[in-house]
């Protein structure tokens, strides 16, 4: 998923104030709302929604800070769409007698929330509105999250992992699935596990947030892995072999040519964790690490001093 820059969306500055980014959506609602809009409808409201998902977050401190740190694609990655508009209330930007009914016809019923249990339905432009408005729909129940940890063979192949978490007074466990490809940080959504209604609503959701084993060897950098190599002077100048290990369990031979510097990356194409629904993968890069001799001996240092005088 392309990044996407909310602030760009508003016509906002990134210092902008809570009051510049409110009025900055209320202006564009208005322009891009799909019952009022002139033209292409869908497009309008394709448009509208984007406006929304960027004021939703860039209005809550805590999402804001969030994607300013990380950016849209990894704050969508975290977080759905569900997540984004949760607890937003649009009804608090529309306070001169517009509100906002178009949000349950493109976000599924996703709007604000009474303090009845149930979802306020809105419309614009008065009592008539604008066609047909949805029933409103039962309040979930609050939402769990808990932790698992993810190893990176776990990352690469995919794994069923069993979480266990209070629930109603007791312990509950669920089987989760990971797909191969999935990175640590990730939440997955687990329905109807979360809190019971009080009001008689839905159940709330569990989300079991991903948290990266560190492995002996290997070290990951998105969908990269690093292993080092560590070979000797002579070896670098002269050139050498090593031998890698893969996550597949494979054995690679390695040859390190002529000359190689320290910290040089040889590339291994396609041995990287999955990605993209497992159609490719990421790469295996493996650092080359010339080791300086901490103590010589006579011959040894005799030696290095005649190919110094060589020029070496």
């Amino acid at each position: 998923m392309a990044d996407v820059d909310y602030y760009q969306i508003l016509g906002v500055n990134r210092d902008a104030s809570p009051e510049e980014i409110k009025k900055a959506y209320r202006k564009l609602a208005m322009k891009y709302h799909p019952d009022k809009a002139k033209g292409d409808k869908k497009a309008a409201g394709e448009k509208f929604k984007q406006i929304s998902e960027a004021y939703a977050v860039l209005s809550n401190p805590d999402k804001r800070k969030e994607y300013d740190q990380y950016g849209s694609q990894v704050f969508r990655e975290k977080f759905t769409q569900e997540d984004i508009f949760k607890g937003f209330n649009f009804g608090d930007v529309f306070d001169l007698g517009i509100s906002e009914g178009i949000f349950s016809r493109l976000f599924g019923g996703q709007g604000g929330r009474s303090r009845g249990g149930r979802s306020r339905i809105f419309s614009f432009g008065g009592p008539e509105g604008f066609g047909p408005q949805p029933q409103p729909q039962p309040v979930k129940g609050q939402d769990f999250q808990v932790e698992a940890p993810i190893t990176l063979h776990e990352m690469a192949f995919g794994a069923e992992k069993i979480v266990a978490f209070p629930r109603d007074g007791h312990l509950e466990k669920v089987a989760v699935k990971i797909p191969p490809g999935t990175l640590p940080g990730k939440r997955l959504r687990v329905a109807g596990k979360g809190a019971a209604n009080p009001l008689g609503g839905p159940p709330g959701d569990l989300y079991v947030k991903l948290r990266e084993v560190e492995h002996p060897v290997f070290k990951r950098d998105g969908h990269d892995l690093y292993v080092d190599r560590k070979i000797r002077f002579t070896e670098a100048a002269l050139g050498t072999k090593v031998t890698v290990p893969t996550l597949d369990g494979k054995t690679i031979s390695l040859k390190v040519p002529p000359g190689t510097q320290s910290h040089t990356k040889m590339r291994l194409k396609n041995y990287g964790l999955p990605q993209a629904a497992g159609k490719i993968r990421g790469d295996q890069y493996v650092r080359i690490i010339v080791e300086t001799p901490g103590e010589l001996n006579k011959k040894q240092k005799s030696l290095i001093e005649e190919l110094a005088r060589e020029g070496l």
